[in-house]
């Protein structure tokens, strides 16, 4: 059985994901939604978000757990659909300090440059 959703009207992912703001979908299910991210910091940059709201992965809780997993499935799904053969990194940002500055779970997957082991 599907989790009832949740949205944020105020959210910017939550209107992409009711199509009230156009995107360029890489994947959908039940639970998530992908799409290209519009200022892209590598030449394949995709953010993946929960289509119920949850603020950031500090808001996971025993309830919605089970979304974090399905996103990830979803990423995995996604790369080998992106032909991402050679590696991708999988960012999220965890409040300000971290850098989120839309405060809807989503992580980024960047590919397409061969990158360093350094974060920051």
């Amino acid at each position: 059985m599907a989790d009832v959703l949740r949205y944020d009207k105020d959210c910017i992912f939550c209107k992409i994901i009711k199509g009230e703001i156009p995107s360029t979908k890489v994947y959908e299910d039940e639970n998530c939604y992908a799409f290209r991210d519009i200022n892209p910091q590598a030449p394949v940059h995709i953010l993946v978000v929960p289509k119920t709201h949850i603020a950031s992965c500090a808001d996971i809780d025993a309830e919605n757990a089970h979304i974090a997993g399905e996103i990830f499935t979803a990423i995995a799904f996604i790369a080998r659909q992106e032909g991402l053969d050679g590696g991708y990194r999988v960012i999220t940002n965890c409040g300000e300090d971290a850098g989120q500055t839309v405060h809807h779970l989503h992580f980024h997957i960047l590919a397409g440059v061969k990158m360093g082991e350094r974060l920051l």
